[in-house]
């Protein structure tokens, strides 16, 4: 059955765009007030833009009239509490339990793994007709040509995160070695092909992704974006490192963050306690901005991870930090002083609903108590030091250690100086790393990529609560077949070529 495409439109961050290779008969014959056909996104370079609008949107909007499926911002959870830095004290009101406790990684049925998996392959559809499709539309000035331009290379852009997420989750992690025959995921280029496609090797994927990343700099270099919504030339050089010092390339991962974190400066302390609630951050990179009319209540990533929204989830299951890497972090800490040891955060004033665990943070921070808005963080400059250090690092430490310094000079206030070598200068790089990024979707994925083992027991996390991990996985050395999650079981009824991971 083939379904009609519509691409949601809208204001700032319009809707997303619609095109799925389900069948599915409520998809069917729709044309919501907030949706264009096809033909009427290919006409003019506006169109093309009101279109990677409503990719941006699609990032942080419910989906599947779940609560939980709300983009990216949702995986971004998933990841985070898939590891042992983030703790849930409670089991709240059962948002996101499972994928703590990783019983959806080795079942074809599960939500969580169908959700990824569907939600990715809708954006490259979409990806793929803006730039296949885009690439006709005639401009009328320069204003249009780089509008344009930037419509274009925001979709290979997002192809390339796409596929980047899908053979971090799916595949196994990149290993020189073995890449070539370990399988990674389709590769589909073509809006208009659904057929059935065997998996790429995990080699051919990140070939694609390194092609597509490449094109997208190309096409991008010189245009200015609308906001940090969109993906900037930065952004991409952003993504560039990322995937670099995942396939092990650490020359050009050290490049590519030190040239996407030029003109941006680190936040001060002040900035970093205000709640990582605004995109105007000068550290942030790449966020979405989610505005009141387009605001998700319940759903927003802040009605999950904040410490002051009064949502159910919030009250009952504050976030808290694992106990031993609090401790690691010298005094004064900017990262530490945003979780409180006591869990009382007096200065937010909450009320005598709001549990109160030790440990909690209040890294995240929504507009109110009663108002879950909140911008949220995909790439910080921050980011791109760490990426840097831990590059130099197998080359020069000295240099690695310089461009370390720099950003853990920031966090303290000048009042901590590495002194580590070696391996133990390695470790921490990765601790800081830990300290900085929590809470924003890199754990699970950093732990796979480093062939690291998950360890939640009361020796690596002291604060870990037995009852909440209950039935779920407490261990996992990365021979675990469960850090590739298994292909959903609707890819493998409708694609005879499709090949099932390993069952642990």
């Amino acid at each position: 059955m083939r379904l009609k495409n519509l691409f949601y439109i809208g204001s700032l961050s319009a809707a997303m765009l619609l095109t799925t290779t389900a069948c599915s008969d409520d998809y069917l014959d729709i044309s919501p007030t907030d949706a264009i056909a096809e033909e009427t996104v290919f006409t003019s370079p506006a169109n093309l833009m009101a279109a990677i609008n409503g990719m941006h949107r699609n990032m942080y909007v419910r989906q599947n009239e779940s609560q939980g499926n709300n983009g990216y911002t949702a995986q971004m959870i998933i990841y985070d509490v898939m590891g042992e830095d983030l703790i849930f004290p409670t089991q709240g009101n059962g948002w996101f339990v499972s994928e703590l406790r990783w019983l959806h990684t080795n079942n074809e049925n599960s939500t969580a793994t169908s959700y990824i998996w569907n939600f990715w392959y809708r954006m490259i559809k979409n990806a793929n007709n803006l730039i296949v499709k885009g690439s006709q539309v005639a401009t009328a000035n320069t204003e249009e040509e780089n509008m344009k331009k930037s419509a274009i290379a925001q979709a290979y852009a997002y192809r390339a995160f796409g596929l980047f997420q899908l053979v971090q989750t799916y595949g196994k992690t990149y290993n020189p070695a073995t890449s070539s025959t370990d399988l990674g995921v389709v590769i589909r280029l073509d809006p208009d092909d659904n057929s059935a496609k065997a998996r790429a090797t995990v080699q051919e994927v990140y070939d694609q992704i390194n092609a597509d990343l490449a094109e997208a700099q190309t096409i991008m270099s010189g245009v200015k974006v609308a906001n940090k919504s969109h993906i900037s030339e930065n952004a991409i050089k952003g993504i560039q490192a990322r995937v670099a010092l995942v396939q092990k390339n650490y020359p050009l991962a050290a490049q590519k963050a030190n040239e996407a974190r030029q003109g941006l400066t680190l936040m001060n302390n002040e900035e970093y306690v205000a709640g990582f609630n605004n995109y105007n951050n000068p550290e942030w990179m790449w966020g979405i901005h989610i505005v009141a009319d387009q605001t998700d209540y319940f759903g927003n990533f802040m009605a999950y991870f904040s410490r002051n929204y009064s949502s159910s989830q919030i009250r009952s299951c504050p976030k808290v930090m694992n106990v031993n890497l609090y401790n690691a972090l010298p005094a004064g800490d900017v990262r530490k002083v945003v979780v409180d040891p006591t869990g009382k955060h007096t200065d937010l004033g909450l009320g005598s609903t709001f549990t109160k665990v030790e440990y909690s943070s209040q890294k995240f921070l929504a507009e109110s108590q009663s108002v879950s808005l909140g911008d949220v963080p995909f790439m910080r400059a921050a980011e791109m030091y760490l990426i840097e250090a831990e590059a130099l690092y197998h080359s020069d430490e000295a240099a690695s250690k310089a461009v370390l310094q720099e950003l853990v000079s920031n966090r303290t206030n000048n009042t901590y100086t590495i002194a580590s070598t070696g391996a133990d200068y390695y470790n921490e790089i990765l601790l800081q790393r830990r300290a900085e990024l929590w809470g924003e979707g890199f754990r699970f994925l950093d732990l796979k990529r480093l062939n690291q083992t998950l360890d939640r027991s009361t020796t690596n996390v002291p604060n870990i609560v037995p009852t909440v991990l209950s039935g779920g996985v407490t261990t996992a050395a990365p021979s675990d077949a469960r850090w590739q999650w298994l292909i959903p079981i609707q890819e493998m009824n409708s694609n005879p070529l499709m090949v099932q991971n390993e069952f642990n």
